[in-house]
């Protein structure tokens, strides 16, 4: 009966942690792209109401759940964060082009994680039943020791 390696099983259990912590972070990540997504298509819905509504009035969120009623005075216009805190005016169709692609690139990001997580769990289940292979061996290698 082969003989299982005590330092085996402590390595395949700590890669085991580490591809859980990692698939644990991975999927932070993911919800974080998912929020930057949502709020994204919920800027594009926001640029195209302000763009129907006449009265030119819209919902000024200032925290805590509070709104205030603001008037809009170039609804034409944007400032758009284009990263590292930089903002540029864009025209509204040339905002929501920009979100648009932006989301695009939030998709490929979120499929590229989504495939890392499915990747390191394939990996996770692998080694779990390397692990459990070798604790079933141990135990059998302990059972035959107490019989002799």
């Amino acid at each position: 009966m082969e003989q299982v390696d005590p330092r085996e099983i402590q390595t395949l259990q700590m890669y085991l942690n580490e591809y859980g912590q990692q698939i644990e972070i991975m999927t932070q990540q993911l919800g974080m792209i998912e929020q930057q997504r949502l709020e994204t298509t919920a800027a594009i819905e926001s640029i195209r109401a302000l763009q129907e509504n006449e009265d030119g009035v819209a919902l000024l969120p200032i925290g805590g759940g509070v709104y205030l009623r603001a008037k809009v005075l170039d609804a034409g216009h944007f400032l758009v964060n284009i990263g590292a805190d930089v903002s540029v005016e864009r025209a509204s169709a040339d905002a929501v082009e920009y979100l648009e692609d932006r989301i695009t690139e939030l998709d490929a990001l979120g499929k590229k994680v989504a495939g890392s997580i499915e990747q390191l769990q394939g990996q996770t289940t692998q080694i779990s039943r390397r692990l459990e292979s070798a604790y079933q061996m141990a135990r059998q290698a302990q059972a035959g020791q107490s019989r002799s």
